[in-house]
């Protein structure tokens, strides 16, 4: 590392006083301010080479005076994603000690952003929480994005009023839906080439033009100590106690079940809509995840029709289908079709339980 950080003062040095001795020069032979601009902007990267693009700068110089690259260390490849490595959940604390206050805490397959490291501790930032966490529970590097891709999914954000989901990737394909502006769906691939994203249209794959989506990959984040604390209040709040067996919730609650499944699975075959609402009942069981149906429906980053509010339009319209909510009880009073696995996506080969149109795993 250190080897590389003098290459670069060294190239950078010897690129800054060529720059300023034939400022004049270049300008004058560019004819323009532009040139002049674009020296400016090089210099400001070479005296600061945190700037984003300050390598690519130097290196682009140093071709045209056949001077040697700026090479990037494996270590400075790696990405700022932090990982938690735990069975069930991980405390983040406001200093780098297990005895300081509690501000958050990150659950099975949450990440984060790494912040700053010391003495075997992590600064990281994971939705609302920024607080410290042991590195003995932590994945980095490699190891973080193997989890990340794993469990992370890829979402598209519609960016106009209107978006047309059509059954082809082309103009002329026939047309499955409207999605509104806001509108959150889960990708199944991008073909950047084409323009088009393959995205999962209630269960089926649907094709929208890259142009008026914005794409971004989601992994779940923790919860704050206020957070944890306002949703416990709010769910103690709601409670009405009917016993569906094995797992004892309020009616709304089964409803709110019921929605989720029907917005993930209300395509999918009986079967498959059982192992939906299995997967969640799994979740709120494990120590892993939230301990409630909607701490679990509702956990940052996993479930898209959640965050896009599809899930709430779906239970306030009261028009949820009777299979879904056959199969919310079924997976309240203990059934599972799919033994104790917590998750699922559109079946994209990947080794699994297949059921339908998702693999379960």
């Amino acid at each position: 590392m250190a080897k590389s950080r003098r290459l670069f003062a060294a190239v950078s040095g010897l690129l800054l006083s060529f720059f300023l001795t034939v400022q004049m020069n270049m300008t004058v032979q560019a004819g323009g301010s532009d040139s002049l601009e674009y020296l400016r902007g090089g210099v400001a990267a070479l005296l600061n080479p945190d700037v984003t693009n300050s390598t690519e700068i130097v290196n682009a110089t140093a071709r045209e005076l056949n001077l040697s690259l700026w090479e990037k260390e494996e270590d400075e490849r790696v990405s700022n994603l932090v990982m938690a490595n735990v069975k069930s959940a991980l405390n983040v604390r406001s200093d780098t000690s297990e005895t300081a206050d509690k501000v958050g805490k990150l659950y099975k397959d949450c990440g984060g952003t790494i912040l700053d490291r010391r003495d075997g501790w992590t600064k990281l930032q994971s939705g609302n929480i920024i607080g410290w966490a042991s590195d003995e529970y932590l994945l980095f590097g490699e190891d973080a994005l193997a989890l990340a891709n794993d469990v992370g999914k890829m979402i598209a954000t519609v960016n106009t009023e209107t978006l047309r989901v059509r059954m082809e990737p082309n103009t002329e394909a026939g047309v499955y839906g409207l999605l509104p502006k806001g509108e959150i769906v889960e990708v199944i691939k991008n073909d950047e080439e084409s323009g088009w994203v393959c995205i999962d249209y209630e269960g089926s794959d649907g094709y929208v033009s890259a142009e008026y989506v914005e794409l971004d990959f989601l992994i779940d984040a923790g919860e704050t100590i206020d957070e944890i604390k306002a949703r416990e209040a709010a769910e103690a709040e709601a409670k009405r106690h009917v016993n569906y067996g094995a797992y004892t919730t309020d009616a709304d609650t089964t409803l709110l079940l019921a929605a989720l499944i029907q917005c993930e699975a209300g395509g999918e075959p009986y079967e498959g809509q059982v192992a939906v609402g299995a997967v969640v009942m799994n979740r709120v069981r494990s120590a892993a995840y939230p301990d409630s149906i909607h701490g679990v429906i509702y956990a940052s980053g996993q479930f898209t029709p959640a965050m896009s509010g599809k899930v709430n339009r779906v239970y306030e319209s009261g028009r949820i289908y009777e299979s879904c909510i056959r199969a919310a009880e079924e997976a309240l009073s203990g059934v599972s079709n799919v033994g104790d696995m917590t998750h699922f996506r559109r079946n994209n080969g990947r080794e699994g339980l297949v059921i339908g149109n998702h693999v379960f795993y």
